[in-house]
């Protein structure tokens, strides 16, 4: 039965009906946006937990091939404690505010995210603007004209960014260090807050913290400070700017995904639903990296806790047949996205090679 707090779901939207309002879409899911206090605690523990478990592998085990895969897996975890704190910046950890921007700012720190900045350039700006041209700088494509301007140096950038190859390097040059760490001013409009600077200090002395700490069990365990250093905090650091980088690229570059430069089509397209890809993956994979990858309900209700998002991402395939971009992963299908999502043609709306080609179906403006 039912409970009476809880409207029925209405029948599967018809392929050429028009799209609901975000708000009654959002109703669909509100039953699922309970979240939970105890939850969100021991995820954080356990991953916590997990990091420093595998920091120690790095430095006590024997083998040097043991304590590289205890440096790869520790950047793994680090991106699932990136999500927890994700979950806390969007208020979903917790049914408590202060209390979610604190977890989510202890969540992010082996990420070296500051949490104000990421509020501001993700919350804000990403979901707020989600593909809009000129304002959600994530992935967002270049057109020819612009491509051609560039300097040498940024033409290769742009190249080894968008090959299938550079995900990490993207997310580390573009996002990372331009705008989430001590941003030049710009870079997030003309927003300056006191509380970004002392964020940004915050991660930085986490950074000190760890480096300290494999320096001083280098030297107590006999070890070389540069090889502890490499695999405790390089090799963590590099693979976390990785998958990172990947899995935004995956969230919002697809060749059904459109792009917009016009405020007025972007808000007819509905963006929430039309610009974010569902990727699956097989060995419930998804859940290892807490159902981020559910991404079309969590741009529709950025309220829903992770361990939510998979039922909410059923629920709006289930009502919303043919609306959503759902890719089955497979490296296959990365490479040709990469190959065909070079730049943006904003005028025949469409994917393009690096000489202006079209590599996408041609859209109608709406």
């Amino acid at each position: 039965m039912t409970p009476l707090h809880e409207p029925p779901l209405p029948p599967p939207l018809a392929t050429d009906a028009p799209l609901p309002h975000r708000k009654v879409i959002r109703g669909w899911l509100l039953p699922l946006g309970q979240r939970s206090t105890w939850r969100a605690l021991a995820l954080l523990a356990l991953d916590y937990g997990l990091l420093a478990l595998l920091l120690a592998g790095v430095i006590f085990v024997d083998s040097r091939w043991a304590m590289a895969a205890c440096g790869l897996a520790a950047g793994f975890v680090i991106g699932r404690l990136f999500v927890i704190g994700h979950d806390g910046c969007h208020q979903s950890l917790t049914p408590s505010r202060p209390l979610n921007r604190w977890l989510a700012r202890i969540a992010f720190l082996p990420s070296l995210t500051a949490y104000s900045l990421w509020d501001m350039g993700h919350n804000v700006v990403h979901h707020g603007f989600t593909n809009l041209k000129g304002v959600d700088f994530v992935w967002a494509p270049l057109t020819q004209q612009e491509f051609a301007a560039l300097s040498p140096g940024g033409k290769l950038m742009q190249r080894i960014y968008r090959s299938g190859w550079g995900p990490g390097l993207y997310y580390l040059v573009e996002i990372w260090w331009k705008k989430m760490m001590f941003p030049r001013p710009g870079s997030l409009g003309n927003t300056r807050r006191a509380v970004f600077t002392w964020d940004c200090l915050l991660v930085s002395g986490f950074a000190a913290l760890w480096i300290a700490g494999l320096v001083g069990a280098a030297l107590a365990t006999g070890q070389s400070v540069a090889w502890l250093l490499g695999l405790g905090f390089a090799l963590p650091l590099f693979v976390w700017f990785h998958m990172m980088g990947f899995v935004i690229y995956g969230h919002h570059t697809h060749v059904k995904v459109s792009w917009h430069d016009d405020r007025a089509a972007w808000q007819r397209a509905q963006p929430f639903v039309s610009t974010t890809v569902h990727l699956t993956f097989p060995l419930q994979i998804g859940a290892v990296l807490h159902h981020i990858m559910e991404h079309t309900a969590h741009h529709v209700d950025m309220s829903i806790p992770l361990y939510k998002l998979k039922e909410a991402q059923k629920v709006l395939e289930d009502l919303l047949p043919g609306r959503i971009v759902i890719q089955r992963f497979s490296w296959r299908w990365y490479f040709e996205t990469a190959r065909a999502c070079k730049l943006y043609d904003f005028t025949r709306h469409c994917w393009t090679d690096f000489a202006g080609r079209p590599t996408s179906a041609l859209r109608t403006a709406h």
